[in-house]
């Protein structure tokens, strides 16, 4: 590990800790601008995710219902009652999103991929940047809040479902992260810039219960209006 990212991972509780579990399950509820555009908003008002630590799969307990559940690896999607009676499925659901354009509107199942995939990686962060495949730097420096951020751009491997290839996660004087930027390749490149706060300790790990995402501009500084994506975290617990 560079010396950013070991800095970062022992502050966030250390890699031999994260190791010992298998499973992050977290109730909360999802919402903000993209899905308003994408004319499917309210359907993780009160859902409770339940991702797994060393594989990307991903199970979302009340997905668009109290009853249904959506379970996710990178190469299919499917859509099933609590009951597990299965109503819709969609192999390779990242080719759902090619010919797309700004105005397409969202199914349900666009939406249940993209937020699938997209928390599976922000909950596993920064351990994730860790496994084989992952390739990380330190670049250069940030200044926000009236705090210096160190940044660590990281080249994710081909098997792995994210935002992008290169993501961009920026670190506060005591590790934890406050910010991770990426560009979204189902949103046509649309950038994102995530902030963490309210971090709470689980179980000696060190996990952000907010988390607000904001497009940025040329010069990489956050556009506050509108609020792309809102993430409020109500109670978490690392499974082993």
């Amino acid at each position: 590990m560079s010396d950013l990212l070991s800095f970062a991972v022992s502050a966030h509780g250390g890699l031999d800790r994260w190791n010992t579990f298998q499973a992050i399950e977290a109730r909360m509820a999802v919402g903000g601008g993209i899905f308003a555009a994408k004319r499917n908003p309210g359907l993780q008002n009160d859902v409770t995710y339940r991702i797994r630590t060393h594989e990307e799969r991903v199970a979302i307990d009340r997905f668009s219902a109290p009853d249904r559940r959506v379970n996710f690896v990178p190469s299919l999607l499917t859509l099933e009652s609590l009951g597990g009676d299965l109503i819709e499925v969609r192999d390779d659901p990242r080719s759902a999103f090619a010919g797309q354009t700004e105005e397409s509107p969202w199914d349900t199942l666009h939406v249940a991929y993209f937020t699938s995939y997209a928390l599976w990686t922000y909950l596993n962060l920064p351990f994730l940047y860790t496994w084989p495949g992952f390739v990380t730097e330190e670049v250069g420096p940030w200044h926000e809040n009236g705090e210096e951020w160190r940044r660590l751009k990281a080249t994710f491997p081909e098997t792995v479902a994210s935002h992008s290839v290169e993501q961009v996660t920026y670190f506060g004087p005591d590790g934890l992260m406050r910010r991770h930027d990426y560009t979204v390749d189902v949103l046509g490149g649309a950038p994102g810039a995530n902030y963490t706060t309210n971090y709470k300790d689980v179980q000696g790990i060190q996990i952000p219960t907010t988390r607000r995402v904001y497009a940025y501009d040329v010069n990489g500084q956050m556009i506050p209006d509108p609020l792309l994506v809102s993430i409020d975290i109500e109670s978490v617990i690392l499974r082993k």
